[in-house]
């Protein structure tokens, strides 16, 4: 019976970037001596649950054996008293041997979430040194389907199939040397199905890999899925598209569980095979046993004694069918979360890169309220600032020099890009979407590096200067905000952990919002909810201009900062606008017309390269693209 084929709008759906097209090889030594290493913040517990482990696969044939030798001698023999001390010691050993079982559990717990927690704190620390190109590439569900599904499946072969593994060949082991010492004709018997049982093993082997490593692919698509459908809800119910992602849902679902069934039915077969197996020779044992008991080559108590060793030798061949398959899986995931920890980022600070000096040697810029109302005097946003009086400009230098740049470095969104920025200025970006500007935005903060050319941070090139150091120096207020969970005041302190209350109430004071934040139902102390859900968009956007000033930053970026605010609000934001940016460098994705008169140099952009720069006034008196595109604009309102 032929699967139904995706239908061809789920190949959108699949993985793009690679990831899951290596091959793997079953239950590969490497990744289990990578994942032993992991336990060796509790070494001490791992060798005793070692030593715990095999002495309980040693205790398991000795009740075997200790069972037929009670019953060959003392009931045998109708000896009471030898029966009653057979039995107590026969429970001294359940006694001893439960106990054992007691910390083995124990320890085998606590060994396999001491390797997840470290797992899924390496996971973590890794995703976070990537570069922002990494999550352009690989989706949030892949993510965290390695953090939870692909990390749960190596707790399981940690604390249990590794140990229930050892334990089970254990006991075959010690029940063999049992056997053999007791009687080495029938033990050639039972040798022989070695060879059955690795031809089986190796038939099914790589066939369990290939669909254990399919399932595990097909529901990380799943969940990257659900991920995605979650998070563009509004979207989905707003084109009415439930219908339609349902179905395409459902055909991953479809997918997911045909590989689950094919994996169930292999090993549906594979079990039942090792059972029958086991039969077989039970079987032949009991055929060339009893012969020999007719022949008087054996007696009928030691015919009992070798079964019951050898029921004890086969047991564990269905059970270690069923771990294996589990190790498969577990496997599958630990080479998908060791794929991930070692996906090198695609560019890294360099070794010899130092931090970029702060001129202002840790002054705060937070001004009282006195100061910065005799600053913004009783002017408009579109009149010039009085500053004689303040310090002198904190501002970042900023210079691109022939910058070429493409997220694919085979197809660049930005040519031959030159301009300064003097420290304290305001760059205002202008252009139709796609030209560029938002790509300017990410090599002036270092979320990317130029693909040739130089972009020079105070005299220094970008590749130089530690990123840590810059971002510590950025303050970044972009169209789609964004709000961790938690309260409005841990939001605010996101950009300077160490403010204190009083800190954060004079930034929102100077952002002239204050009293917007404390109206919210909680004040400070409201919970923002997810990606700040429990707030209106223009509440959001406030918060990020107040977490912006308070990191007190010497470079300001605006990306479309204020398309989420009413025109009452942006009113009274427009002064404070004016503090933030003031004696610091700014670039600012034009929104507002107004914005762009205040800009020292307006820079148009198409295609990737400036066509124009100047002032406001310049470029009009040019009567260029941006006068075209200023009068065209203006007749449709003060939107640019």
């Amino acid at each position: 019976m032929k699967s139904a084929a995706a239908p061809p709008s789920l190949l959108v759906l699949r993985p793009r970037d690679g990831e899951d097209d290596q091959p793997v090889k079953p239950l590969e030594w490497g990744l289990m001596r990578r994942l032993f290493g992991y336990t060796g913040a509790v070494a001490t517990k791992r060798n005793a649950l070692l030593v715990l482990t095999v002495v309980r696969s040693a205790q398991l044939p000795a009740f075997s054996w200790l069972a037929a030798s009670i019953i060959n001698g003392p009931i045998t023999a109708r000896d009471t008293g030898a029966l009653v001390l057979g039995l107590v010691a026969y429970g001294a050993l359940a006694l001893v041997t439960d106990g054992m079982f007691h910390f083995r559990q124990r320890y085998a717990l606590e060994i396999g979430e001491t390797v997840v927690n470290q797992l899924r704190a390496e996971v973590f620390a890794r995703v976070q040194r990537q570069p922002m190109s990494f999550f352009h590439r690989v989706k949030l569900g892949r993510i965290i389907s390695r953090v939870t599904s692909d990390i749960e499946s190596v707790r399981v072969g940690i604390q249990d199939v590794l140990f229930v593994s050892v334990i089970q060949f254990g006991s075959m082991l010690f029940a063999a040397v049992v056997m053999a010492w007791s009687d080495w004709k029938m033990f050639l018997v039972v040798a022989g199905m070695a060879p059955v049982l690795w031809l089986i093993n190796n038939r099914f082997r790589l066939q369990l890999s290939r669909l254990t490593r399919a399932s595990s692919e097909s529901f990380s698509r799943v969940t990257a899925t659900l991920a995605e459908s979650v998070g563009g809800m509004r979207i989905t119910q707003g084109f009415v598209r439930q219908a339609t992602n349902l179905g395409l849902f459902r055909s991953l679902l479809a997918d997911h569980a045909r590989y689950n069934i094919a994996l169930a039915r292999t090993s549906a077969v594979l079990t039942p095979l090792l059972e029958l197996n086991s039969q077989f020779f039970i079987a032949i044992l009991l055929l060339f046993g009893g012969w020999r008991v007719f022949e008087g080559d054996m007696t009928v108590g030691g015919l009992i004694t070798f079964f019951l060793l050898a029921n004890q030798f086969f047991a564990p061949i269905a059970t270690i069918g069923t771990q294996y398959n589990q190790a498969l899986v577990a496997m599958a995931g630990a080479e998908r979360v060791f794929r991930l920890i070692d996906t090198p980022p695609e560019w890294v600070d360099d070794p010899t890169a130092t931090d970029l000096p702060d001129p202002r040697a840790g002054k705060s810029q937070v001004t009282s309220d006195k100061e910065q109302d005799a600053a913004a005097g009783s002017g408009s946003w579109n009149l010039p600032l009085d500053t004689s009086h303040l310090p002198p400009a904190g501002g970042m230098r900023v210079e691109f020099r022939a910058v070429t740049f493409g997220y694919d470095p085979a197809r660049p969104v930005l040519h031959d890009v030159s301009f300064t920025a003097a420290p304290g200025e305001m760059i205002a970006l202008v252009g139709h979407t796609g030209s560029g500007k938002s790509s300017i935005i990410n090599l002036v903060t270092k979320f990317y590096l130029p693909t040739q050319g130089e972009v020079l941070l105070d005299g220094r090139e970008v590749r130089t200067i530690t990123s840590r150091s810059l971002h510590r120096q950025l303050g970044l207020v972009q169209q789609t905000n964004f709000l961790f969970s938690g309260t409005v005041l841990e939001n605010l302190r996101f950009s300077r952990p160490e403010a204190t209350e009083d800190d954060v109430r004079e930034a929102a004071r100077q952002l002239d919002c204050l009293d917007q934040l404390e109206a919210l139902p909680r004040g400070l102390a409201t919970e923002v909810g997810e990606r700040g859900a429990g707030l209106s968009l223009g509440q959001r956007q406030l918060i990020c201009f107040v977490r912006a000033l308070l990191a007190d930053p010497r470079l300001v970026v605006l990306d479309e900062a204020t398309s989420a605010i009413d025109a009452v609000t942006e009113a009274r934001l427009q002064r404070a606008l004016q503090r933030l940016l003031q004696g610091r460098t700014s670039f600012v994705v034009a929104h507002r017309l107004s914005t762009i008169r205040q800009a020292q140099q307006v820079l148009v952009l198409a295609a990737g390269r400036i066509i124009e720069k100047g002032t406001h006034a310049d470029l009009l008196a040019r009567r260029g693209h941006y006068a075209a595109l200023y009068a065209q604009f203006t007749q449709v309102g003060e939107t640019f």
